[in-house]
């Protein structure tokens, strides 16, 4: 699991641009990139819940920290290169193995100016 993340002033979104502020770097492609399968307890757990349907919370609980996890490594990756915003953020997962889950989180890193 990634470290957790300083509090900082780095901006985050899913749109191209940032209302008041200009782009004036790009720092390039940054990710994060997790795999993760349930644990035999989530897995047992899971299987029985699917029997008799509903959420199946063991799963969802997973999946929030594996998503957390991903962005975390994102945003960390971004700071490392020194952009102050990530611009265009998504997700990605797909099954690697059965029972395997990759989760991506990329986006772009720049360097963000305020608009005088």
């Amino acid at each position: 699991m990634p470290p957790p993340i300083q509090p900082t002033s780095l901006i985050v979104t899913t749109t191209f641009n940032v209302e008041g502020y200009s782009i004036v770097e790009y720092r390039g492609l940054v990710r994060g990139i997790i795999v993760r399968s349930p644990t035999i307890a989530q897995g047992f757990l899971g299987g029985l819940k699917s029997l008799v349907g509903g959420q199946i919370g063991s799963y969802t609980e997973m999946c929030e920290q594996t998503r957390q996890s991903a962005y975390d490594l994102m945003v960390n990756h971004a700071l490392a290169i020194g952009a102050n915003a990530i611009i265009g953020v998504s997700y990605d997962a797909s099954e690697v193995k059965m029972n395997a889950t990759e989760v991506l989180c990329f986006g772009t890193a720049v360097v963000l100016k305020k608009n005088s």
